[in-house]
């Protein structure tokens, strides 16, 4: 992998991730940018404990544009982008309407490829392998930033999410805070090992092994699985079988292995409800140890995919028991979700 940093014209950061070590990269930002202004704000509710970023200034973030003026794309035949090179294999930069910034935070946006027709999913496995090590190498590089807690790598797709920019792309945060949801997983780590000795992933990945019936997928470094209690109607867990806290962790066999496991999980997504149906909207989530927690060792890496379609023509709304009380219904029973996983494996 090469790597190389530099600047867009309003002064945030761009790297691009390079397979070939021979590649060039420097092509300069033309745009006339002013200063990117945030108003970003952490904000504590007083009830609950957790945080919400207040950031009046994504009002006026691009939305929908047509594919011929993608912000994402590269800049070439006349029009510029966000991207100042003709071309490109893997590209990170700073949001230029990020959710946290200064001492809230950071976000940064993660192109995967330069073909804004592609998917994750049409990825070869050496892009993949390389989208891994940028995701890795972003985490690193995150960690040392004054006042950053914990780094969430994750991809929205389909506008039934809400994506408002269609090309394939990613987004990295740098929390200033432990998430609530990672909080509640230290929790019941600390109480797991408490009353038993034991690591909670240790005996939650034993017993998805064991009983076999939710197991998706498995090879010799990642299993993954529909969890016993999902939320979602097709929920999947991608768990490396040695336990490590983050992604900068993973050794070389891991890393190796993810892309045909991570692919041929994507591609079951998209075939989960027939070729008729257009391509499945779906969250992909990195769950990560913040860096300075307590019981931070014994965290486990893991990622989260999952979809909000639960049949043909309908989708999986967060009405009023999980909106408003943190309590999920989900219409579809794990093993049957795992069943039709494995019923939509590669041929």
């Amino acid at each position: 992998m090469k790597k190389t940093p530099t600047r867009l014209a309003d002064g945030r950061e761009l790297v691009y991730y390079d397979s070939r070590d021979d590649v060039v990269r420097d092509a300069v930002d033309r745009r006339p940018l002013a200063p990117v202004a945030t108003t970003s704000e952490i904000r504590r509710d007083p009830l609950l404990g957790d945080a919400v970023a207040v950031a009046s200034h994504r009002q006026g973030r691009t939305y929908h544009p047509p594919a011929d003026e993608c912000p994402l794309c590269p800049s070439r035949d006349g029009r510029l982008s966000e991207v100042p090179d003709g071309d490109y294999d893997v590209v990170v930069f700073e949001n230029r309407f990020p959710s946290l910034a200064g001492d809230s935070g950071r976000c940064e946006v993660v192109c995967f490829t330069s073909d804004h027709d592609a998917s994750f999913a049409g990825l070869t496995e050496e892009r993949a392998a390389l989208v891994l090590e940028a995701w890795a190498d972003r985490t690193a590089e995150l960690a040392e930033l004054p006042g950053a807690e914990q780094v969430f790598c994750f991809e929205n797709r389909g506008a039934e999410i809400g994506v408002t920019l269609g090309h394939p792309h990613g987004q990295i945060y740098a929390y200033p805070f432990t998430t609530p949801r990672t909080a509640l997983m230290l929790r019941s780590l600390e109480e797991h090992r408490a009353s038993t000795g034991r690591n909670l992933f240790d005996d939650l990945l034993a017993r998805e092994l064991g009983q076999a019936e939710r197991v998706v997928l498995e090879t010799a470094e990642w299993v993954a699985f529909v969890p016993y209690a999902a939320h979602w109607p097709y929920e999947v867990h991608l768990y490396p079988k040695r336990r490590v806290p983050d992604l900068r962790a993973l050794d070389e066999d891991a890393r190796a292995g993810f892309p045909q496991v991570y692919l041929e999980l994507l591609r079951r997504f998209d075939r989960i409800f027939g070729e008729a149906e257009p391509p499945t909207p779906y969250i992909s989530a990195w769950h990560q140890a913040p860096f300075r927690a307590p019981g931070r060792h014994d965290f486990a890496l893991h990622l989260e995919l999952f979809t909000i379609r639960r049949t043909s023509g309908k989708l999986k709304f967060l009405a009023g028991s999980e909106s408003g009380m943190s309590v999920f219904i989900n219409d579809v029973p794990p093993e049957a979700a795992a069943r039709r996983l494995r019923e939509v494996a590669t041929q």
